[in-house]
């Protein structure tokens, strides 16, 4: 047994502290708030930091010059990489893709799925940023890779005139017989509601047992509310690469925000999402239905001024963000460790509401059993943050994947 003794420990509903948390093999066996050890337990101190539930980052495509679509999906490299921004869970993410190229990465989420990483975060099933996005709003994702979703009517081979002509040449359907073929390595998809076959696309997907995901979309509000008709229950980094909420013209935006039933990812950078904004939507829907993402690419963790790469097109990492060589936003140089701070520093939530938004509603999104909490009986997927809320620490299943002293 491993007992931590002398923090504050982030609860579901109070920070309680100091206090003592004592570890049985994978699971947490007790939290005392009193200096009382089980005999023979091995003490770990850590008076004057704060024990949280471990992030869970459910759209991340990359980190620290990786990026889940390299040839070999690296991403064993990217999990183990992650824990030293108190990473313990995450669904590699992937932009849209060659059916070639998403069976490559999907076997490789498959095999670290079957076969625990040492010393890197729990690999979920993948989240595909899928094919089937409004090409008005793809942002950096490859114009030639998207296609309609299949419809009666319309040829199988036909992708209408959203694919450019010289782009690879597949079919809906072949993206989609690679997603049955791997269906456990696929837990979420991004669709955009308005296409063309798309509401029946949602309802097939999620009659699998998927999650999708509404976004990179030009939807209106009532073309919004039939996406989550249909059984969508995310909203894809919330406000971003759909269109502006208006008073008079809501959009997917306000149908996410009204809607209960969705729970709505939102990139915490500050630059992605004005921290006004960030609290308005916090406000509107509750961390209980907000989940905090990073969005984040291969130029995550690199100094500004490098290079990586996003579905094999370049990026460029600068002070705010990763940007492709036309200027265009290619997604986040965030770290959850970065998110969860200026979530309490920047936005005032609580350490709980923190906590809550990176780590206890996108695992119970997710479904995931004894994740995302600190409580008896639950995984023990901890990060430990010092006092100014850098990682000092991250367990994965009652290990300690990252110790910042020795990795420093």
């Amino acid at each position: 047994m491993i007992a931590l003794t002398g923090a504050t420990i982030v609860l579901a509903d109070r920070a309680v502290g100091p206090g003592n948390l004592v570890l049985d093999g994978d699971r947490i066996a007790e939290v005392a708030p009193t200096r009382r050890l089980p005999t023979g337990a091995r003490e770990v101190d850590l008076h004057g930091c704060f024990i949280v539930p471990g992030f869970v980052d459910v759209h991340v495509h990359g980190v620290e010059g990786c990026d889940t679509l390299d040839a070999p999906a690296p991403i064993a490299e990217i999990a183990r990489r992650l824990t030293r921004y108190g990473v313990t869970a995450f669904c590699p993410t992937t932009v849209a893709c060659s059916p070639a190229a998403l069976r490559t990465v999907l076997a490789a989420v498959g095999e670290a799925r079957a076969t625990p990483i040492p010393g890197g975060a729990r690999v979920l099933p993948a989240h595909l940023e899928s094919n089937f996005i409004n090409p008005e709003y793809r942002g950096a994702q490859p114009l030639a890779c998207l296609r309609l979703p299949p419809a009666a009517g319309r040829p199988a081979d036909g992708p209408g005139p959203r694919a450019a002509a010289s782009g690879p040449v597949f079919t809906a359907e072949d993206i989609l017989a690679e997603i049955a073929a791997a269906r456990p390595s696929v837990g979420i998809l991004t669709v955009a509601p308005e296409l063309e076959g798309a509401i029946a696309l949602i309802q097939e997907l999620v009659a699998h047992g998927h999650r999708v995901s509404l976004g990179h979309s030009a939807a209106t509000y009532d073309e919004g509310l039939a996406g989550i008709a249909a059984g969508a229950r995310g909203a894809t980094h919330l406000f971003n690469r759909m269109p502006p909420l208006h008073h008079r013209r809501p959009g997917l935006a306000g149908a996410v925000l009204e809607s209960g039933e969705v729970a709505a990812e939102i990139v915490c950078d500050g630059y992605h999402v004005h921290p006004a904004m960030l609290r308005a939507a916090v406000a509107s829907k509750g961390p209980a239905r907000t989940m905090a993402i990073t969005d984040g690419t291969a130029g995550s963790g690199l100094p500004v001024g490098s290079r990586g790469a996003l579905g094999g097109r370049t990026i460029t990492v600068r002070e705010s963000a990763a940007f492709l060589d036309d200027g265009t936003l290619a997604g986040s140089v965030l770290t959850m460790d970065r998110a969860f701070r200026l979530l309490v520093e920047t936005v005032e939530l609580s350490l709980v509401d923190a906590a809550t938004m990176c780590a206890t509603t996108p695992a119970r999104e997710l479904g995931l059993d004894g994740v995302g909490r600190i409580a008896a009986g639950a995984l023990a997927d901890l990060a430990v943050l010092d006092g100014r809320l850098h990682v000092t620490q991250t367990w994965v299943a009652g290990e300690l994947v990252f110790d910042r002293r020795r990795h420093a």
